[in-house]
């Protein structure tokens, strides 16, 4: 059919399903083509309230691994591949550099639908606006898309709130660029709980890590909070894997954790009930980020709908030696 109508397969998916993107003439050319070959017009009624996709791509921003090495975007794709073949659709997989052109890109995978997951930088998203393909965005937001994240700032104010109770009050924050949203969410929580329990926050308390994939950034970051004339008490690094690399810099330094300086992370990789000591951290539910990024393709809403996803704090002994314990946010 789609050597008959003259377009490509994905063009002719798109049309019989009736994609946005495709203009009125494609799509009549290509119901024409259908007709004269004899296909059955009927089988074209749409599900009601469900996209009829049948193939979507995941598309992975690459920083140094890829998803598939990635500890938090792993389980992510999972999730998203487990959904799929319950829908019974087919999933491709890219991941994509900063100068990957990303049109191109697509047209090769004939995509239906995309999973962006990650941060992409604005221009980027722009130009998968352009194309009017169905997209959500996972662990991201930007306008104009439907975006499906975890409660990245009630766990940050949870996190934070847990680390004044137990009586640390120069806690400080290791952050990465605040242009991923993920971050600034994380960050705002952990202001906002210093503020509502009545700290101000200190600027030199938040060292920023850059660039956000180099082991080099934590240790510089790490490095400039303890050479502070009055150092933190406390480090809230904004991931896991930030928090096990301030961990060995400090014990390096032969400070105790947490006798001497608390550490607390977030995002609960497999690791983290692993490290010594224990860390504290926040639980995020890393394959429902993918299954429900698939979900909301499968179920359009309307395009900047912003989906939360809840935490877990899960409290360990890098902040405390009571016995581990979840609390819900």
């Amino acid at each position: 059919m789609a050597k008959h109508a003259g377009v490509s397969v994905a063009t002719v998916s798109r049309s019989l399903n009736n994609h946005p993107g495709i203009t009125d003439t494609t799509r009549q050319r290509v119901v024409s083509a259908a007709s004269e070959l004899g296909y059955d017009l009927s089988n074209l009624r749409q599900q009601h309230g469900r996209s009829r996709l049948k193939r979507i791509t995941f598309l992975y921003r690459r920083q140094r691994e890829s998803a598939g090495g990635n500890p938090f975007y792993s389980p992510v794709l999972h999730g998203v591949e487990e959904a799929c073949r319950t829908e019974k659709m087919g999933l491709s997989y890219s991941s994509v550099g900063s100068d990957d052109p990303l049109p191109e890109l697509i047209a090769r995978q004939e995509a239906e639908g995309l999973i962006c997951v990650g941060y992409f930088e604005p221009r980027q998203l722009e130009a998968v606006l352009a194309l009017n393909l169905p997209a959500v965005l996972v662990d991201h937001w930007y306008p104009g898309f439907t975006c499906v994240n975890s409660d990245n700032f009630g766990g940050a104010y949870l996190l934070t709130e847990h680390l004044i109770e137990q009586g640390y009050r120069r806690i400080a924050f290791i952050s990465g660029p605040q242009t991923h949203y993920s971050i600034a969410q994380r960050v705002q929580g952990y202001r906002h709980a210093l503020l509502a329990h009545g700290l101000l926050p200190d600027p030199a308390l938040e060292a920023a890590r850059f660039p956000l994939d180099e082991e080099e950034g934590t240790e510089s970051a790490v490095h400039r909070l303890l050479q502070l004339e009055k150092r933190p008490d406390a480090i809230f690094a904004f991931n896991d894997a930030t928090a096990f690399k301030a961990m060995r810099v400090c014990q390096m330094q032969g400070l105790r954790v947490p006798e001497d300086l608390a550490i607390v992370g977030f995002d609960d990789l497999v690791g983290a009930a692993l490290s010594f000591p224990p860390l504290t951290t926040v639980q995020v539910d890393k394959e429902a980020l993918g299954s429900r990024g698939v979900d909301c393709l499968m179920n359009p809403t309307s395009s900047d709908a912003l989906i939360t996803l809840p935490v877990s704090l899960v409290i360990r002994e890098t902040s405390t030696r009571t016995q581990e314990k979840r609390r819900k946010f």
